[in-house]
């Protein structure tokens, strides 16, 4: 039986096209900062720009007779995986063209912004033209509210086609029962955090310029940075102490924030995800305080940065593996987990973490009670059904095997395979911490495989899997 037909390939281009010019407007913006700092580069951010709106143009005209073609969920995992995609290459090729190298490695570095990865292939960022720096932080920053979302609010009208790509985009919280009014909202409360931050920023005596593009990769917990040193740089406690806060918030669901002002803040204080968080992130810095010699605020603000998968540092990867193995292992424990579903963070996420236990839990309390009672699973007072364990464990399975197989490939080229597991993970949950120079001597081949593992993290893996599987359906005889 053949899943995927010539009519959905229809489907797909058609509602790909709007898609296409919103990455191609995107890759317009950074056009503005060129022309300020009169760096040149104009011709290079317009030529895919333009190829990415054009093809966008054609695909809506061309098959406008399928615009009354209902979407499915299918489709809009498929349009969503090859839109991040298509994002990467158009903009790994504006890298290509300005800061010279080579294709893979602009995809990657493309991909590892858009998805909030954070890993960056260039040595020194600081010679970087001022628009690639703004570029880079503006990909984290829309790549962090996600691209489909953020093309929906400002370009897509309601409806069922813009349902089901919000849900492919590993999305399904609404914040109002309207999507148009979730969307909305979604991106004003952004907007509001993303001020904040460029406001506290300058406060504390960043430069302006820094202070956007640092706001922009903080608040999207993507965690590149304009300097080599990464948040480092700028000595400051006070500057360390607001990115920790951009983090959290960055890491907090945005149905809460926006209840925040509605409940008097107990939003955020009965938020079950919250507290966890918080009480992680607690608990790993007394833990890793205790057990080593490591500088307080050290230890603080990498423990917020890997549970909130940012990837921002105050410490070089070199000093870091050099920590003690314990420390590095409680860090990779946070990475693995992540911050709170409906938030920009990657990683398994919270809720997946507590729904897999409270479903081991129930296994636990039903062989030990009495035979034929039923014991349920509870969260906030509401009935959980028994496929969210499920469905959460098997989503961590598949996380687990994409970490194995990046894992097995940097072990068999022959690297460290402490490094490589730090470096996988870090990848797998767009977190951008590394305890080496991976990032840096990685072959091409394992940084096109790095894409991948990217990719599906961002995507939460199913998208990209049924795409695949449309792909081998097609070439099928």
């Amino acid at each position: 039986m053949r899943y995927i037909n010539k009519i959905d390939l229809l489907i797909i281009a058609r509602n790909s096209g709007m898609l296409m010019i919103g990455i191609g407007v995107m890759c317009l913006v950074p056009i503005l900062i060129d022309l300020a700092y009169l760096e040149f580069n104009a011709v290079d951010f317009l030529i895919p720009a333009l190829i990415s709106i054009a093809i966008g143009l054609i695909f809506r005209k061309a098959l406008e007779k399928y615009s009354t073609k209902k979407v499915r969920l299918k489709h809009g995992m498929i349009i969503s995986s090859l839109s991040w995609l298509w994002a990467c290459i158009i903009c790994g090729l504006i890298l290509h063209l300005v800061t010279g190298i080579n294709i893979i490695d602009a995809a990657f570095e493309s991909m590892s912004a858009l998805t909030g990865s954070g890993i960056t292939i260039y040595s020194d960022v600081e010679v970087l033209p001022h628009s690639i720096l703004f570029f880079r932080a503006f990909q984290q920053w829309v790549g962090g509210l996600g691209i489909i979302v953020m093309i929906m609010s400002l370009l897509l009208k309601p409806g069922s086609t813009s349902s089901k790509l919000y849900q492919s985009e590993a999305r399904d919280e609404r914040i109002k029962p309207s999507l148009k009014t979730t969307l909305e909202k979604t991106l004003e409360i952004y907007l509001i955090y993303t001020a904040l931050g460029i406001t506290l920023y300058v406060i504390a005596g960043m430069p302006i310029f820094d202070s956007v593009c640092n706001t922009f990769c903080t608040i999207s917990t993507g965690g590149m940075s304009v300097k080599n040193a990464n948040i480092g740089y700028y000595n400051s406690e006070l500057i360390y102490f607001i990115t920790i806060l951009i983090m959290i918030l960055g890491a907090t669901s945005f149905i809460v924030h926006y209840n925040i002002i509605k409940t008097r803040g107990k939003s955020l204080i009965h938020d079950l995800q919250f507290k966890v968080m918080i009480s992680l992130i607690a608990i790993s810095t007394l833990l890793i305080y205790f057990t080593s010699k490591i500088i307080p605020m050290d230890i603080l603000f990498t423990v917020v940065s890997a549970i909130t998968t940012t990837g921002a540092s105050i410490q070089s990867s070199t000093i870091m593996g050099g920590w003690p193995s314990f420390v590095i292992l409680i860090i990779m424990v946070l990475m693995l987990i992540g911050g709170s579903n409906g938030s920009t963070v990657g990683a398994i996420k919270l809720m997946r973490i507590i729904t897999f236990s409270k479903g081991i839990y129930k296994n636990l309390r039903e062989i030990m009670s009495p035979e034929k009672r039923i014991v349920q699973m509870k969260m906030n007072g509401k009935l959980l059904p028994e496929k969210v364990a499920a469905q959460s464990g098997n989503y961590i399975t598949l996380y687990f095997l994409c970490i194995l197989f990046t894992w097995s490939l940097l072990c068999l080229y022959g690297h460290d395979p402490f490094d490589s597991l730090f470096f996988t993970m870090s990848m797998q949950g767009n977190i951008g911490l590394e305890i080496g120079q991976l990032s840096q001597t990685i072959e091409l081949p394992l940084k096109a495989i790095g894409i991948f593992n990217m990719w599906t993290g961002r995507l939460e893996i199913y998208p990209v899997l049924i795409t695949l599987r449309a792909f081998l359906e097609i070439f099928k005889k």
